[in-house]
Formats: C-alpha cells, sequence, structure tokens
C-alpha cells in the first residue's frame, strides 16, 4: 500500500495493502478528531479514484466466493474493534450504548447476507439462449448477466454511524457487486468512520483484495463530495441524507459529459392512515405505540412517521392520547448541532402555518436536547398547502382530521413519494377501503399493515426506497440484497466460445446457480 504523508497532503495513511485512507490524524492515539478536520485536497481525491479504477479490473475478476470472504473478513474485524469502536461513536454522536450495539450488529449482520448472496452467486441473473442454425435467418447463441459497473462514491448518513456509513449497506452492496468504492466520512463522526476503515483495510489485507479497492476521504461534501461526483472514472453514487444535498449530487451528476446513476435516498414523512373501526377498537393502544415510533432514536429515522391521517376521533381522544404519551417523554439528544437547528427551524414553520395547531411542545432544556412536538391540522387544510407534507427531521408529528372516506382518498392520491406508508385497519376497514392500497403502491416502497414503519429488516425482500422526492430513483432499494443491482449492469455474448464465457454462463453451469435457459429458470 502506498503511504502518503504531510498536513497538506494526506495524513497517516491506516496499513494494510488493497486500501488506502486519506486522514489526518490517527483516533488510536486517543486524540479527539474534530468534524471536518481534514479537507481532502484535489489531488488527494484524484489518487482515490484512480487507484479505485486501476483495482477494478482485477477486483471484478474476483469470484463470488472471493468477494464473500472479504465481506466476512470485514464483518469479524468490525466485531474485534470491541468497546472502544462503541464508545468512540457514544461520545460522537450522543447515541445510547444499547442502540450502537444494536446497529453494530446489524452492519456485521448485513455483511454476511451479502456475503453469502454473492457466493452463491444466482444473483447475477444468468440467461442463456441457445442458437437455432436451423431456423431462418439463423438464431445465434445468445447470453447475458449483470457485471459490476465500476468505481462507485459511497457518502455515509448522519444518523446511522455504523449501518449506513463505512461499511452499511451501501459500501456492502458495492463492493458484493464487484465494484471499488471511495467513501466520504461524514463529517458528525469521522472517528467512528477511521476505526471502521482501519477493519476494512486490514480485511482487505487478509483476503488479498487489490489495493484501491476502497478509500475513504474526509472534508465538506460541498467540495470533496462534488470532485468525487463529477470525476469520469466514478461509475454511481449511493447517498444518504438530506433532500437538498441529494438533489444536489443528482443534478451534478446528470450535467456530466457522461452521467451517471445517483441513488440517493433524501427524506420522507412516512404517512400513516388509521381508518375508522380500527380507531375505535384500538386508538389508545396505536396512540402509544405511535407516539413511541416518532419520538424512537429522537425521531431521527428516516422511516419516521411524521404525518398520520384519520377520519373520526370521538371527542379527540386519539389525539388527547398521543399528546399525553409525547408530553411524557422525555427529550433525546440529536445527532449534531445542524440537525437539532434544523429542527427547530422546521417545527417554528410549522408552528406558525395557517391552519396548524400546536397539541404538544415537549418538555424542553437547555443544550442539543430535542422536545417531541404534536401538531394537528384539518384535511382541507393538507390539501391546500403542499409545504406540509415536508419532512421535519426529529421528534415530530402532524395530525390531519379527514371529513370523509372521500377526502382521506384525495389525500393519498396527492402524496409525494415515500419511502413507507402504514396502514392501521381492520378486516373490515381493508374491505371498505381496498382501493387505498392500490393508490399506495404508486407513492411508496414499502407497505406496512398494523406496524410501524421505524425499524428496517435487512432481508432479501426489504425494500428501503420510494418514488421521488424519497429518493432519486425508485426502482432501486438501499437496504436488502437487492440493493445489488444498483452496481451492476447486463452484459450480453452472442457466440462466444465456451472458453470465452464468464463461468456463470458457460455450459454445464460449473457453478452450481440458477439460471434462465430458454426462457426457462433451472439449475
Amino acid at each position: 500500500m502506498t503511504t502518503l504523508t504531510g498536513k497538506n497532503i494526506i495524513g497517516n495513511s491506516l496499513s494494510g495493502e488493497g486500501v488506502i485512507i486519506f486522514h489526518a490524524e490517527n483516533p488510536a492515539s486517543g486524540d479527539k478528531l474534530e468534524p471536518g478536520f481534514h479537507e481532502a485536497s484535489e489531488k488527494e481525491i484524484r489518487t482515490a479514484v484512480e487507484k479505485a479504477a486501476d483495482a477494478f479490473q482485477e477486483y471484478r475478476k474476483k469470484s463470488g466466493k472471493e468477494r464473500a470472504a472479504f465481506l466476512e473478513a470485514i464483518a469479524g474485524e468490525i466485531t474485534a474493534l470491541g468497546d472502544p469502536l462503541i464508545s468512540r461513536c457514544m461520545e460522537e454522536t450522543g447515541l445510547p450504548e444499547a442502540r450502537l450495539k444494536g446497529e453494530r450488529g446489524r452492519t456485521v449482520n448485513q455483511l454476511k447476507l451479502f456475503a453469502d448472496y454473492v457466493r452463491e452467486g444466482s444473483w447475477t441473473e444468468a440467461r442463456i439462449d441457445r442458437a437455432d442454425p436451423s431456423r431462418t435467418p439463423p438464431k445465434p447463441d445468445i447470453r447475458s448477466m449483470q457485471k459490476a459497473l465500476g468505481p462507485v462514491g459511497i457518502f455515509g448518513a448522519s444518523n446511522f454511524p455504523l449501518a449506513f456509513s463505512v461499511a452499511g449497506g451501501d459500501t456492502t452492496s458495492a463492493l458484493a457487486a464487484g465494484c471499488p468504492v471511495v467513501f466520504k466520512a461524514h463529517a458528525a463522526h469521522p472517528g467512528t468512520c477511521e476505526m471502521v476503515g482501519m477493519a476494512i483495510a486490514k480485511a482487505a489485507k487478509k483476503t488479498g483484495m487489490p489495493e484501491g479497492t476502497f478509500s475513504m476521504l474526509h472534508g465538506k461534501s460541498n467540495v470533496v463530495g462534488l470532485a468525487l461526483v463529477r470525476h469520469p472514472q466514478i461509475k454511481a453514487i449511493g447517498f444518504t441524507g438530506s433532500y437538498r444535498g441529494g438533489k444536489a449530487l443528482f443534478d451534478v451528476a446528470n450535467s456530466r459529459p457522461v452521467p451517471i446513476p445517483v441513488y440517493a435516498e433524501m427524506g420522507s414523512t412516512n404517512p400513516v392512515f388509521i381508518l375508522p373501526e380500527a380507531m375505535r377498537q384500538k386508538r389508545e393502544n396505536i396512540a402509544k405505540e405511535l407516539a413511541a415510533s416518532v419520538t424512537l432514536g429522537v425521531g431521527q429515522f428516516c422511516t419516521n412517521p411524521g404525518l398520520v391521517f384519520y377520519q373520526s376521533d370521538e371527542e379527540k381522544t386519539f389525539t388527547r392520547s398521543l399528546s399525553k404519551v409525547l408530553e411524557e417523554t422525555a427529550p433525546g439528544v440529536m445527532l449534531t448541532s445542524y440537525i437539532q437547528e434544523a429542527y427547530r427551524a422546521g417545527v417554528e414553520k410549522l408552528s406558525g402555518t395557517k391552519g396548524v395547531n400546536t397539541l404538544v411542545k415537549g418538555k424542553a432544556t437547555e443544550g442539543a436536547y430535542a422536545p417531541a412536538f404534536l401538531f394537528e391540522s384539518a384535511g382541507e387544510t393538507f390539501l391546500n398547502d403542499h409545504s406540509l407534507e415536508e419532512e421535519v427531521f426529529g421528534p415530530s408529528t402532524l395530525a390531519v382530521s379527514v371529513d370523509d372516506k372521500e377526502q382521506l382518498m384525495r389525500i393519498a392520491r396527492q402524496l409525494g413519494g415515500h419511502l413507507t406508508a402504514t396502514i392501521h385497519a381492520t378486516d373490515n376497514d381493508l374491505k371498505e377501503y381496498s382501493g387505498l392500497i392500490a393508490i399506495l403502491e404508486q407513492k411508496v416502497g414499502r407497505i406496512i399493515i398494523n406496524g410501524y414503519p421505524t425499524g428496517v429488516e435487512v432481508t432479501h425482500a426489504m425494500i428501503h426506497g420510494g418514488p421521488f422526492p424519497a429518493t432519486t430513483d425508485s426502482r432501486s432499494t438501499s437496504v436488502g440484497t437487492d440493493a445489488i443491482k444498483r452496481f451492476a449492469r447486463p452484459v450480453c455474448y452472442q457466440n462466444f466460445p465456451q472458453s470465452l464465457l464468464p463461468d456463470e454462463l458457460k455450459d454445464g453451469n460449473p457453478l452450481g446457480i440458477w439460471r434462465m435457459v430458454d426462457g426457462k429458470w433451472e439449475k
């Protein structure tokens, strides 16, 4: 591995073949790393991307078993970091120990899930249409499969310092597909990023990955991030963050001489619909559970339920119950000062909006604590003011009382794109409102019945995405094994001799994967 030193070039580079990580200080020294402590230079960015481009020529040829071993090694090295990783992350984010240990477990399990997925190999969607020389004109032999795109740029999220960060879902799915990663570290937790970067470095060395397979850059997103997106060798971008940030990256990527895909998750208010019979039968439980969902993680989840629609609330029993629970919820520490400032601005804007009443302003305290807020408006107000659908990132929600079924359906049809939608309903409700699901299928990536959107299981079937403005590409997911498809593209081979075909497409199926042969899936 190349080690470049010097304050204005690259600080202490982590040891280990296969990875270069640019940073200014070593967290192992015990020195606190401040957000934005080192702005990567243009030279550093070029070096990282060029190393990734060189690595791609070798890494793309690694077998599924080899990439799986790399991912499992990363999982092992993260686990080996032990309590110091949790302590550093607690110091930088204010998140509690139990939450971070759970998030580390999710990160490790996600790496193992993708390892199993690429080791099995059927994700490549191999298709074979055999030749038919007797046909007029003769039918050629045609075979295709998914192949890695190339070097990708990944941006870490503020709210999940492990699961959506250095070794998070975007990085994992890109590496699984065969794409080297240049990672833009989040300024909110640089020390945590460094420690996980070290784990990836060790894993790369142990498994013999080429130098440049993974690199990490620190700096401001509007400088380092945009330079990364503009580099011609970068073939795709993964991003989790604000609408403003994601849209800026999307616009830059599409203005390049050669545009590239940007898979940006940019925010969502995740509407909840409480149907009449469910409201009558379960209003107390729904109020209690909804309040817990709204305030989970101080409301700093992209799946936070920020909108609640209900048709009937006899004597305002539901909103009174919801208000009581939110008022009793202790305020929590937000991740960063600028997230807290944005939350304050968001609730102040809602508080001053015509037709919106503030029902709960949670317990206020000094410092970086964020109290819960509950707002209320009428259905007609919501229909006439599209700004009420905008995300307020934090522990707040807007309860909207609708007049009747017709107005509820109008609201559903008017909604923009969101990550999730939730329906609380009885069997009778679902029969009467059967058209609601058909509408929401066009509005969100995931629909939940009698549950809550906070909590995203990492599985093969999970979809964490949705129509714009929730994401820039509703055809993709950033959670679950289908996320790998973001960083691959189909390549077709016509009339190739067996010796030149990838193993996935050779006669005899040497890898034993599922393939479509003459229109039928088989092993």
